[in-house]
């Protein structure tokens, strides 16, 4: 959402920077657009909307459920890297513009988070927990990518299982995913739980996510047009998905984890029939950001947001495999792929417009909207693509990332003189 590989002409405002302005990567703009798609299917696929859906729709539930969300925060961490130079990272006053332009983003995005969960669309809004993101990255935007990987592999192995102790410890409860609202305001109590569900047990915690944000930084600090950078990725991100799912699988099936879990699915057994799923399947499915802070073994689950280190292993490794075969397929076919990529561009206008409207189609047809589940995903998919494909090539940014520029823009150039 951060599109900060744009190319534009510079506003008179700006610090200038004598370099050349590299040209926009459009494979970062298809990855981008691929999680707008998967959160679709997350919000309103038609897995989501009837469990007993058919096989085409569990494919898709499977492929968007938690993916897309993390796709998204590694690009955001990419975005931050080129919005600071990429490659070439910026230094004084560049880099001083770069952190102003960043924080005014974040508050901007915390305070259009908190607007969407005031509004109660029904979805998990991750807004408000990615301007966190920004603002924890200010001080890493000058590490190497190799410090920014070790950093993240660090944290990864080490922050889910404080989150575990602390949940444990505090009593935290089990929240489905709520971010803050204006509402958390009106009182201490309410604006500390809030606060702890973006930083603790919410769809995206900060404590858990942060891996994915100094990825995406490490992989934006290396030269993403050549070939050899982009297999690299391929690759890596291939072995970190088996190691993070194949890891999981082992724990739970050759290592006695299923066994210590016995509790926790025998109390799920009469749902689950009543599904017509599997207790594990059940289980896999039902959370939303964190894992139970009552028994250990779920810590071996690498389930859609679960918040695992099993789960941000593999899904930091299916993240980077995707957005090396974007690179690689963003070149080949940009003609073809531009209605796509314009989604990708446009991805904070989408994915708002996407939380209204399905506010308003949730309040006003919910009767049409469960007996035909495909329609509305079906109905997002070409609206925005349509819409996108057409603004882009005439009017450039979206509506929402101008009121981003803009600001930022300015705000840097009142601040960095």
């Amino acid at each position: 959402m951060l599109h900060a590989n744009e190319s534009r002409t510079p506003d008179a405002v700006e610090i200038p920077d004598p370099r050349p302005r590299p040209a926009r990567l459009s494979g970062v703009d298809l990855a981008r657009a691929l999680a707008v798609l998967g959160m679709f299917v997350a919000h309103i696929g038609p897995a989501m909307l009837d469990l007993r859906a058919g096989t085409a729709a569990q494919v898709l539930a499977v492929l968007g459920n938690g993916h897309a969300s993390i796709l998204f925060a590694t690009l955001a961490g990419v975005s931050l890297a080129l919005l600071t130079g990429g490659s070439d990272p910026h230094e004084g006053a560049l880099l001083r513009r770069d952190r102003v332009r960043i924080a005014v983003r974040a508050a901007i995005l915390f305070v259009l988070g908190m607007a969407l969960t005031q509004l109660g669309t029904p979805i998990m809004v991750i807004l408000s927990f990615y301007a966190i993101y920004f603002v924890l990255a200010l001080p890493v935007l000058r590490l190497r990518p190799t410090a920014l990987a070790v950093l993240a592999g660090m944290w990864a192995l080490v922050a889910p299982q404080v989150s575990f102790l602390i949940r444990g410890a505090v009593g935290s409860a089990e929240t489905a995913g709520g971010a803050l609202s204006f509402s958390d305001l009106a009182s201490l109590p309410d604006a500390g739980a809030g606060l702890l569900r973006l930083l603790l047990d919410g769809a995206y915690p900060v404590l858990t996510w942060m891996p994915f944000v100094f990825v995406g930084i490490a992989v934006g600090r290396l030269d993403l047009r050549t070939t050899a950078v982009r297999l690299r990725l391929l690759v890596t991100g291939a072995g970190l998905a088996v190691v993070g799912y194949g890891g999981s699988w082992l724990a739970l099936n050759v290592f006695g984890g299923i066994k210590a879990l016995s509790p926790l699915l025998d109390a799920l057994s009469p749902m689950a029939v009543e599904l017509g799923k599997t207790p594990m399947e059940l289980l896999q499915m039902s959370h939303f950001g964190t894992v139970p802070a009552g028994n250990p073994a779920t810590l071996l689950l690498a389930a859609p947001h679960s918040g695992t280190t099993f789960e941000i292993v593999g899904s930091t490794g299916a993240a980077l495999a995707v957005l090396a075969l974007c690179l690689f397929i963003g070149d080949r076919l940009s003609t073809v792929l531009a209605p796509l990529t314009a989604v990708g561009a446009l991805a904070l206008t989408v994915y708002t417009v996407q939380a209204v409207a399905l506010k308003i189609l949730m309040d006003t047809a919910p009767p049409v909207i469960m007996a035909y589940p495909w329609l509305p995903l079906i109905g997002f998919a070409l609206v925005s693509m349509l819409f996108c494909g057409l603004w882009r090539p005439f009017l450039g940014r979206g509506p929402l990332e101008r009121v981003l520029h803009w600001m930022s823009v300015r705000a840097a150039a009142a601040v960095v003189r």
